[in-house]
């Protein structure tokens, strides 16, 4: 019980690094949906989406990697120098072909070249600090951790605040302050906010280059790379499933007239999304530490089924709860009413963003076993599955077909990773449990938002249902938990 409780601290600060950061982050929603253009928001959503895949093989699994390897060596200092070297003389040779190749890569992205250079400035600062940041939670640093992810928000949003909401204030009255403001530079300034808060979060993190040994393992690093390949490669497959459905909503796939506001709008909508999201990559940054460190303790399988059970009943909770007020969080996160056509996707994200939040728990069996080859081919069944599907409705359905690609992918990657889970490493979830969470959450939820949307009787009382569900199922272990407080 104390190492779930440890997990459940260590989870709660990392959720304030994820989620207070991205909270603040919905203010650039509402900015970028008030002074951008639908079609702009658009372009903007498509380069992050390419950072999005960029930003995994610039980190080619050597994050997963260095976890595992520093909770199994006893040499540690010999998995921070090899890690560490190895990003950065890996990150500085693809940028450089990057810079060399520049023209090539905004053909093939559809990225103007003139942005193309702040993407790779920030991609190269970015990966900087891959190490730096799985080493604070390797030593168990959340508090650290948490403050600078908060720094760089932080400025980032400074920046994008004085950029579009003063800037052009301050240049009617001052001449250094004109020279700096130029309409219809909404893209590059949302690049240059992002590049100066990349920079500073470096400049925090070089404590850490000062400290380290730089000790080159070569033998070690092969052992790394072989464990980070799947890794890699389930990344770019993940990448894909998150991000490709804008890139595919702008190719030749759509029938829109004006694809770019497809894009805008499917992406402002997926923000309704990112309480889910974000409560679920707080779980996941709690949780991979602690799967490798007590992986050797006495039947941790039974610490892996609670821990399922304790997400499941905390991300049913969120999932109905956006659902029934959904439409008060558009008025506040998307301003404007261009935008919220392609509301129907909530619900439908947001079980797809749960179902990744299960996978990640249930992928507990093919890490800690060295199986990382097994997330690489579940992962790319669902890249498969994405490409096929998209390729397949947007055509007949624009958007709503991205959406329910993206279900069908994270759904089939939480029944393939069960599948094998339980023939390579058995944990004992209780499906009995688990299911009824699953179906009560996720029928109420389809059913209000189809059927009964803004009727927030029938909304609140589907929620205080659910809500007495869990109570009467869960008060035993809340009480033991109290008890042991």
């Amino acid at each position: 019980m104390s190492g779930i409780k440890s997990l459940f601290k260590q989870t709660f600060i990392y959720g304030l690094a994820t989620v207070l950061p991205r909270m603040l982050t919905f203010l650039l929603t509402p900015l970028y949906t008030e002074v951008m253009a639908v079609g702009v928001y658009g372009k903007v959503s498509i380069i992050f989406s390419w950072f999005a895949i960029f930003n995994v093989i610039l980190a080619y699994g050597m994050e997963t990697a260095f976890f595992r390897f520093f909770n199994k060596e006893d040499q540690k200092d010999k998995v921070i120098g090899t890690a560490a070297l190895s990003i950065i003389f890996t990150s500085l040779a693809i940028v450089i072909l990057a810079f060399l190749f520049k023209s090539q890569i905004a053909e093939v992205t559809d990225i103007q070249s003139k942005h193309i250079s702040f993407v790779i400035w920030i991609l190269l600062l970015d990966a900087l600090v891959i190490i730096p940041f799985a080493w604070l939670r390797a030593k168990a640093k959340p508090v650290k951790y948490a403050i600078i992810k908060i720094v760089n928000v932080a400025i980032n949003i400074g920046l994008n605040l004085f950029f579009f909401l003063v800037l052009s204030g301050l240049a009617k009255h001052n001449d250094f302050f004109k020279t700096l403001y130029k309409p219809d530079f909404e893209i590059n300034y949302v690049l240059i906010a992002n590049v100066v808060a990349s920079a500073v979060t470096l400049l925090l993190m070089l404590s850490f280059y000062t400290k380290i040994k730089y000790v080159f393992d070569t033998k070690l690093w092969q052992q790394m790379l072989r464990y980070a390949l799947p890794v890699l490669i389930a990344g770019l497959a993940y990448a894909t499933i998150e991000t490709f459905n804008r890139i595919l909503l702008d190719s030749s796939l759509s029938t829109a007239e004006n694809p770019e506001n497809e894009v805008g709008m499917f992406s402002a909508c997926y923000k309704l999304a990112l309480f889910m999201t974000l409560f679920a990559t707080a779980f996941r940054l709690g949780i991979e530490p602690y799967f490798f460190s007590h992986a050797k303790s006495k039947n941790p399988q039974k610490n892996y089924a609670r821990i399922l059970e304790y997400f499941v009943v905390f991300g049913s909770g969120i999932l109905l709860t956006v659902v029934v007020f959904s439409d008060i969080l558009k008025t506040i996160i998307i301003r404007d009413e261009d935008f919220w056509e392609a509301m129907w996707i909530v619900p439908i994200i947001l079980i797809a963003s749960f179902c990744l939040g299960i996978y990640h728990n249930l992928s507990v069996w093919y890490k800690i076993t060295d199986r990382t080859k097994f997330g690489a081919y579940i992962s790319i069944v669902g890249a498969i599955i994405t490409l096929v599907l998209n390729i397949l409705l947007i055509p007949i359905m624009s958007y709503k077909g991205s959406a329910i690609a993206t279900l069908a992918a994270y759904g089939s990657m939480v029944l393939m990773s069960y599948y094998f889970g339980r023939k390579y490493y058995p944990i004992p979830y209780n499906l009995k449990k688990i299911g009824i969470y699953l179906l009560v959450s996720i029928a109420s939820s389809v059913v209000y938002f189809y059927q009964f949307r803004a009727n927030y009787v029938i909304g609140i009382s589907l929620l205080v249902v659910f809500l007495g569900i869990v109570y009467f199922s869960e008060k035993d272990e809340l009480k033991l938990i109290l008890k042991n407080k």
